[in-house]
């Protein structure tokens, strides 16, 4: 599910497992424009490694990651 709160795009992949939350920032980030932000909301333990491993792979920036109760926020800065 996609949503866009102010100039940042909201992608809730809460519920679904590995590799779903990638999919979908994968999908996120062919829609979004270089420089946009994303926030990819996962539940998925194993989002933690790959996510992050994506971003760098695919040479976007990962300008965080907030912990929340029972999920991480993974903010995604598009670079190319």
């Amino acid at each position: 599910m996609a949503a866009s709160a102010s100039q940042r795009m909201i992608l809730d992949a809460r519920g679904s497992f590995c590799p779903g939350p990638l999919m979908e920032l994968i999908r996120g980030i062919k829609q979004a424009k270089v420089g946009e932000e994303l926030e990819v909301w996962s539940s998925d333990q194993g989002s933690r490694k790959d996510i992050p491993f994506w971003i760098q792979k695919a040479g976007h920036q990962l300008l965080g990651v907030v912990e929340e109760p029972g999920y991480a926020r993974f903010i995604v800065k598009k670079l190319k």
